[in-house]
């Protein structure tokens, strides 16, 4: 897998991409939630470089499995913690962590990946979760 610098807008898009991927395909209803919710403005990066990141993670995918299209679920815990480390910004997981929820909810359905990237989202950055609301 490429490796992007810690919090940059492509290491977050990327965590997007998982998002996309989970269930081993990615529905124009997911797009359309991201574009909904201004994702690519939020991260700041571009829509042409969001889908650079996207197609990218998509390529490392296939080559981590010897072109085998398993999709984003299949993806190794070592791996995806690597990924989930790129991003230690407190605030800047709780943006993604909303972006991912509603991905994984634009279709109406929760697939076993999109719920088992939801999960580990969770773990991984529970200890940082910010409550905005709190004005903390």
């Amino acid at each position: 897998m490429r490796t992007y610098p810690t919090n940059s807008p492509e290491a977050a898009s990327r965590v997007l991409a998982m998002a996309l991927l989970a269930d081993g395909h990615f529905a124009s209803v997911e797009l359309n939630a991201l574009d909904t919710l201004q994702a690519t403005e939020r991260l700041g990066i571009s829509d042409t470089a969001f889908k650079e990141v996207v197609a990218g993670f998509a390529q490392d995918l296939l080559l981590a499995t010897h072109t085998e299209w398993t999709g984003a679920d299949r993806m190794d815990s070592a791996t995806r913690q690597a990924l989930l480390a790129e991003i230690t910004d407190p605030y800047l997981q709780n943006d993604i962590q909303s972006l991912v929820h509603a991905v994984v909810m634009a279709d109406g359905h929760l697939a076993d990946g999109e719920a088992e990237l939801v999960d580990t989202l969770w773990t991984r950055w529970q200890g940082q979760h910010i409550d905005i609301g709190s004005g903390s």
